[in-house]
């Protein structure tokens, strides 16, 4: 005699759910954030997720801070080493130029990015290479140090400031109008540059930007 197929199934005879871990709650952290964004990406829709409750996360991740720093320092990891071709600033621009285009992939990510503390393994790599590079080009160890973080902040920055939604684009719109109708009598410094204020694609306005700041770096020697 089989069983009705509306019988209860004993505990027993379930599959055992996979044991909770550190590396799995971060992968589907970012399995969540890909399809529904960081707004979802939360203690309580993760146990959901996980089949666990949300104190079981607890364990491995402190609170949801420390989860969407653990999410971007995986993301982190498709930056990549730097290129094998170039002088050092070019190559040291291209992997700060790859670390901003990860964060305009996922926009929350970005804005998320100006205070999370990421702490693992792929963020050290990418400090590692940022400094070998400034290394190479003779920048001295002072500056260096000051200057990861500028140039860190300053890609930051850009990311999140355009992975606003489509209506942001709006308010850019209307604040290029205002800049470009500026009475001349009132503001003739805004009224001679004109069009020139807030010109330029994102890619080289951060170009432009992070060009300024590594020479910057080279000459601009650190407090003591």
């Amino acid at each position: 005699m089989t069983d009705r197929p509306d019988t209860p199934r004993s505990r027993r005879e379930r599959p055992a759910k996979p044991a909770l871990t550190r590396e799995g709650i971060v992968a589907a952290a970012v399995a969540v954030l890909r399809a529904e964004g960081l707004r979802k990406v939360t203690m309580r829709r993760l146990a959901q997720e996980l089949d666990t409750g949300p104190a079981s996360l607890y364990v491995y991740v402190r609170n949801t801070a420390e989860l969407h720093a653990a999410v971007l320092d995986e993301l982190l990891g498709t930056v990549g080493p730097a290129p094998a071709e170039g002088s050092w600033r070019e190559r040291l621009e291209q992997v700060l130029t790859a670390y901003t285009t990860m964060l305009f992939e996922h926009p929350s990510l970005a804005r998320s990015a100006l205070t999370a503390r990421p702490s693992g393994p792929n963020y050290l790599a990418l400090i590692e290479t940022l400094l070998g590079l400034l290394d190479e080009g003779g920048v001295p160890p002072a500056q260096a140090a000051w200057g990861v973080d500028l140039l860190l902040q300053h890609a930051t920055a850009t990311a999140a400031e355009h992975s606003a939604d489509e209506a942001s684009e709006e308010d850019w719109d209307a604040l290029r109008r205002v800049v470009r109708d500026a009475s001349e009598r009132t503001h003739p410094h805004i009224a001679a540059l004109g069009s020139a204020l807030l010109s330029g694609a994102p890619h080289e306005r951060l170009s432009w930007g992070l060009r300024t700041l590594i020479a910057g770096i080279e000459h601009a020697p650190a407090p003591d």
